[in-house]
Order: C-alpha cells, then structure tokens, then sequence
C-alpha cells in the first residue's frame, strides 16, 4: 500500500511539473505582453519547444525576463511553413530556412533585414514597457524617440534635415507603436545600426542577441537567437534569424556549410560567415545595450 502511495505520488509530481514547464514555455510564447503582436487564441510552438540543441550540448543559461530570453522564445509558424513576401507571393527560394517566425512582415516593403533586426529589439523593449529606451537613429545621424511618437510628434524629412512637428494627437496604442517602427524601417538600415552599436571585440564573446552585420546600400543583418554550450568541450554553437529582401517572413536560417549540425552554427570560416543568402566578409559582430 505504502509503495502504490508513493508510486501515485511520483506520478502526480511528474505530471504537475510537466504542465508548469509546458505552461510556462506556452506563457512566454504566447503571452500578449511578451509578444503584443501575437494571436494568443492560437497555440504556436516557440523556438525552445522546436529545435533542441545538438547532441552534446545544452542551452546556455540566460537572464530571467533578458532580451536573450525573450528571442530564444519566439513563437514559430507550423512546421514546413513556407515564407511568404509583404504582398503575400512566396518567396522564390525556400531552401534557406528551418522555421518561420510568427510574426507578420508588414504590408509594405519596409521590413527587411536590419529592419527586421530593430522590430525584434523594439518588440522586445515594449513587451517590457521600456518605452524609453527604444531609440534608434536615422541613416543621417537623426535619432527617432519613440517617446516623441507617443506624443503626437512626426518626423518631417527634407533633403537631409528631419524636424520633428507635432503634427497628430498623442497616442499609446500599439498599432501606433507599429506606424513608428515603419517609419523607422524607412530612414534607417544596416549602415545606421552597424554605425550607432557597440562592436564585439571576438566571436568568443558572441550572446544571444548580437548581430552580424555588414553595412551598406543594402548590405545585410541577421540576429542570434538562441546559443548552446558544450560543458565537456566548451564548444557554443548558435541559431540565426533573418529577414531579407523584398520584406519577408522572419525565418531561423540552417547552415549550409554543415548539414549534420544544420539550424545549428558553430564556427566562422576564416574571417567569413557564410549564411544560405549572403556571406558576410570580414565578420562584424554589433549588440545592443542592455
């Protein structure tokens, strides 16, 4: 009687742990203010859930509430989704990626790599109510507050010079908050974050959320998401997000140069990161503050 009681007990913890885990991971997913733009009458799987780490590895541990956190948790597409263009046409190639991010990519041709990057960042930062702190500047120098937007303020661009005016009535809402972040994608890109962010000094200080990078007209962005560690070897391994141009599904990379590790990255070939769509030479790595 004593060993069935116990056995009942085991079983009951067991269950009681799995569905705290399952409804945590499910909460971080799928929690409005984790991720405002979600559906959260559907159920999508998040990175976490969808990609293990490789055999050997386990995820690096990460700051309870962090940016890193919050991107290793991203909700996904069903599995074998297919990336689909701002305007809804399939994307022409569909061998780049492993998952699709379930979020949208806008109705414009706007959010495309760096602009993909600066909506995950300011996603993150207003899931947190750091209103505050999401800033990012134009391509001429000129910094874009979202503060100021809040306020009713808009940007008035002539030639080279931007004045704000208070031209609309203040407002919080985040289908405002999205109208900035278009306005963003707009007049600012790969030349402006690889200019205004902190440089990794090595890939050996490379964390989740940092970003390579190559600036130019257009140059490219794709963002780390999530890490993985060897304890026995020390190893770390990385996952890749990109968007790409014309805007596009945000979609987690594999990795062309090793196929048994593919989504997986673990190594940068000489002074080269070569990704499915583009090879960044020499290797940039930018991140931002926390």
């Amino acid at each position: 009687m004593i060993m069935t009681r116990t056995i009942q007990t085991i079983v009951l913890l067991s269950y009681i742990i799995s569905l705290v885990t399952f409804g945590y991971a499910t909460t971080r997913a799928q929690g409005q203010i984790a991720y405002a733009w979600l559906d959260t009458s559907r159920h999508s799987e998040d990175i976490v859930q969808r990609i293990p780490p490789p055999e050997g590895f386990e995820r690096v541990a990460v700051d309870t509430g962090g940016f890193a956190e919050w991107l290793r948790c991203l909700p996904l597409k069903p599995e074998s989704s297919p990336v689909y263009l701002h305007d809804g046409r399939l994307k022409r190639n569909q061998t780049a990626h492993v998952a699709v991010i379930d979020i949208d990519p806008g109705t414009r041709d706007l959010q495309q790599c760096a602009d993909a990057v600066i909506r995950l960042r300011a996603e993150y930062l207003y899931s947190r109510g750091r209103f505050d702190d999401i800033v990012f500047n134009f391509t001429s120098g000129d910094t874009a507050a979202y503060v100021k937007w809040r306020k009713g303020f808009r940007p008035e661009v002539n030639d080279s010079r931007v004045r704000w005016i208070q031209k609309a009535v203040a407002d919080s809402s985040y289908e405002s908050f999205r109208e900035y972040l278009d306005m963003v994608f707009t007049y600012a890109g790969t030349l402006s974050l690889e200019r205004d962010l902190p440089a990794r000094r090595s890939i050996t200080e490379l964390s989740a959320g940092d970003i390579f990078i190559e600036g130019g007209s257009p140059g490219h962005a794709v963002i780390v998401v999530d890490m993985a560690e060897n304890k026995t070897t020390g190893k770390k391994v990385f996952l890749l997000v990109q968007s790409f141009m014309p805007a596009q599904n945000m979609h987690v990379l594999n990795n062309p140069n090793d196929h048994n590790l593919s989504p997986w990255y673990s190594e940068v070939s000489g002074d080269t990161l070569i990704t499915p769509e583009y090879h960044f030479t020499p290797v940039k790595i930018v991140y931002f503050p926390e």
